[in-house]
């Protein structure tokens, strides 16, 4: 039976400096330098074509990086004369720098491995950046590339035309190990082209030990052993939304964001509009902070939900504490009281209102103002209509003009309105400038008005829902806050419009003093200065002259692509959060049924079809727990089956020989302690409902955190103590996070509790 590939990588980060000594074999300044007990795989047949090949993509970087710095050079110093030319420049540096810092971040250690086709002909050599030679020909074939799919894809059950893969173990810069798999029986006519190394009695082992290698409070990089069903997920067309299920340990989060990558290689239009990825909490996003940039990928957003809306940013937002409040904000319907909200502040004014201008008055009339309303374009953002309004109500008065111009446009009835202050005074009363925070606070401020927004509420669940302090936010105001925000718009828009047009005009009248200064003065025979008169020119002179304003960095998108992670701890009402975002619905959901503190009785397309997916989503599921011990596994498993007996439970690869360990809950510091000091390297995760010590006094360090499994969701840790695990509830959300916090564990499971039994 062929052993399922491990989703781990098989060694520590290339940073990791290097502890044994490397083969009397190695030659000197080779990139190898295997350890004495490896010495069959040191034969040089075995490893001149990889030290060829390492050379020449040594080299190719080197000159790569030198002309990338000497073009950053040229670009930093390169004149800037105006707005247009600065933009220019700005963007060329901006590209050659991320560039230049992509590849000064990879030296050797980028090349994971080799493949070898049953065809002969020379190795195909993959890695996490495509490098060619000076002619064009590849030397390292992106990871994400199709040509590299086989080496992540293959098994010997399907080798994908493959002969044989091999897999580097790099440290400090060098190679310690390499794995070689054969796809077909050696023998024929065609075997003696293939490079495989002899058999080595570790192949699987060495895999299965580096899953309980020590862990550090950063991801680990697992790119050079993705599994093949990774690897599918990872590829999958990103037209239709994709949900990863999994149950712990699975690499769900390693497919998420590696998918991400994958993404913004293979679709240009991704790459133009951007990923977003939703982590479920701030220790996630520390976690994995370095797994994009190491894929050479500096420019994804990453941000946990409520970082989405500036009330939930400072990470300080509370718990709804009412169950009954956070369901019923969590409810969709819920969400849609927003429309009838702003509804209440886009009624026309009933009163006439005559309007002077230069060339005449107009009586508009109530079905004047209905009828400029009403021309608001579906969509429109409600801080962002006003323009609109005003465009409208300049055609209705120029339609009633008597004017002796005949050349009278709209653009300068529009200008002159623009200066009415009675009728601009009615525009502000009938369609004021909205901000967002203020609107829901008022819904929980005034029953009444709650009510008439949302007439499904009953009085009492009205009453619930008022807040002494309308502003006290808790996490469940944010799908409220964020629908509002995003129907209501930019409330700074027109301020912002207005100061750019005086700014346009002010432009305008200093150029056209130069102008005439340059026409009175021109001398040619041909009089060239008088073609400054035109329009065109004029109008991209006055372009040139501007100096761009730069638009504000958010959250808000749209996104080509968004990844949701955690995201079965999802309500309806948040999903709608991640929806505005991507209005394309490309998007990659990944959670687990089993792990959803709220309870998820549900099938995936069932759920996500309340909130607008079609039921075509495609749901693929991950099996195989590479993290978990089976030892703890069989522990964590009765837990959850109890509230969830269809939960997808998933099958560990590896037993440690290390059974679940009781204790009482006085043993917590001489647990932790003991296990430290005998374990030079790893991490422990206490995770607990409080504070163990009481008050504060239960430290943290950078190799112990405390945690609740909340906020555990997601980690690892190489040793999990779990303190008073009764203590976690009862019902679905008990049981969930006993079973989230026990499958945390790496290596070893500690459960503490009032007695030892």
């Amino acid at each position: 039976m062929t052993r399922p590939r491990p989703s781990s990588p098989p060694s520590p980060s290339a940073s990791t400096p290097s502890t044994s000594a490397p083969s009397a074999s190695a030659p000197s300044g080779s990139a190898f330098a295997l350890p004495s007990r490896l010495a069959e795989k040191s034969a040089p047949s075995l490893l001149a074509a990889d030290e060829a090949q390492f050379a020449a993509i040594g080299t190719a970087l080197s000159a790569a990086r030198a002309d990338l710095g000497a073009r950053l050079e040229q670009a930093l110093a390169a004149p800037a004369r105006d707005g247009q030319e600065r933009v220019e420049r700005d963007v060329a540096v901006r590209s050659l720098g991320a560039r230049r810092r992509r590849l000064d971040r990879f030296s050797l250690d980028a090349c994971l491995g080799r493949t070898v086709a049953v065809d002969g002909g020379s190795p195909r050599y993959i890695g996490r950046l495509g490098v060619a030679d000076a002619h064009g020909d590849p030397l390292l074939l992106d990871w994400r590339s199709p040509a590299a799919e086989p080496f992540f894809a293959a098994t010997r059950a399907h080798p994908l035309d493959l002969a044989s893969r091999r897999r580097y173990r790099w440290v400090g810069g060098q190679v310690r190990d390499y794995v070689d798999e054969t796809f077909r029986a050696p023998g024929g006519p065609e075997a003696a082209t293939v490079l495989v190394a002899p058999a080595a009695p570790d192949d699987d082992s060495e895999f299965l030990e580096s899953l309980g290698e020590a862990r550090t409070p950063r991801m680990r990089d697992v790119l050079a052993t993705l599994a093949a069903d990774q690897d599918a997920v990872i590829r999958a067309d990103a037209r239709t939304p994709l949900v990863v299920d999994g149950g712990p340990g699975t690499g769900k989060t390693v497919v998420a964001l590696h998918r991400a990558a994958y993404l913004l290689y293979a679709d240009p239009r991704t790459r133009r509009d951007g990923v977003l990825v939703v982590g479920p909490h701030r220790p996630y996003l520390r976690y994995v902070a370095d797994v994009l940039p190491n894929l050479g990928e500096d420019d994804v957003r990453t941000c946990t939900l409520a970082d989405l809306v500036p009330e939930g940013a400072d990470g300080a937002l509370a718990a709804e504490r009412d169950p009954r409040a956070a369901a019923l904000k969590g409810d969709v319907r819920m969400v849609a009281a927003i429309e009838p909200a702003v509804a209440f502040y886009e009624e026309p004014p009933t009163a006439p209102l005559d309007v002077e201008t230069p060339w005449g008055s107009v009586h508009l009339t109530a079905a004047d103002w209905a009828d400029a309303f009403a021309a608001v374009a579906s969509g429109t953002p409600h801080n962002l209509a006003r323009e609109q309004i005003l465009d409208e109500l300049a055609e209705i008065v120029l339609s009633r003009l008597d004017a002796d111009e005949e050349d009278l446009e709209v653009d300068r009835v529009r200008a002159d309105l623009d200066h009415d202050e009675e009728l601009t005074a009615a525009l502000r009363q009938a369609w004021p400038i909205l901000d967002a925070a203020d609107l829901v606070a008022d819904l929980w401020e005034v029953p009444a008005y709650l009510r008439r927004c949302a007439p499904w509420l009953d009085r009492q669940d009205a009453a619930r829902l008022r807040r002494a302090d309308p502003r006290a936010w808790t996490d469940a105001d944010l799908p409220l806050l964020d629908a509002a925000r995003h129907r209501l718009g930019d409330p700074g828009h027109e301020r912002r419009r207005r100061r750019a047009d005086a700014a346009r005009a002010r432009t305008e009248e200093d150029l056209s003093g130069i102008i005439d200064d340059l026409i009175a003065s021109d001398q040619t025979e041909m009089l060239q200065m008088s073609m400054l008169r035109g329009d065109d020119l004029r109008g991209a002179l006055v372009a040139a002259a501007e100096t761009p304003e730069a638009a504000p960095e958010d959250l808000a998108g749209p996104f080509a692509h968004v990844i949701v992670d955690e995201a079965q701890e999802l309500t309806d009402a948040e999903r709608g959060m991640i929806l505005r975002r991507c209005p394309s619905r490309s998007l990659t959901i990944v959670g687990d049924r089993a792990q959803s503190r709220r309870g998820f009785a549900e099938s995936w397309t069932e759920r996500l079809a309340r909130v607008g997916l079609p039921r075509g989503v495609e749901v693929a599921t991950l099996h195989v727990n590479y993290r978990t011990p089976a030892e703890i596994m069989r522990e964590a498993e009765p837990v959850i089956r109890a509230v969830l007996p269809d939960a997808n439970v998933p099958t560990s690869i590896r037993e440690t020989g290390t059974a679940v360990r009781r204790g009482a809950l006085t043993e917590l510091d001489a647990t932790v302690d003991g296990w430290l000091a005998a374990h030079p390297e790893g991490i422990v995760g206490v995770l607990a409902v409080g504070d163990p010590g009481g008050e504060g006094a239960w430290r943290h360090d950078d190799r112990v955190q405390l945690l609740t499994p909340e906020l555990a969701a997601g980690l690892e840790f190489d040793l999990v103590v779990l303190v008073d695990p009764e203590a976690l509830g009862t019902g679905v959300a008990g049981a969930v996070a006993r079973y989230v916090a026990m499958t945390r564990a790496t290596r070893e499971l500690v459960v503490l509790a009032d007695t030892a039994g």
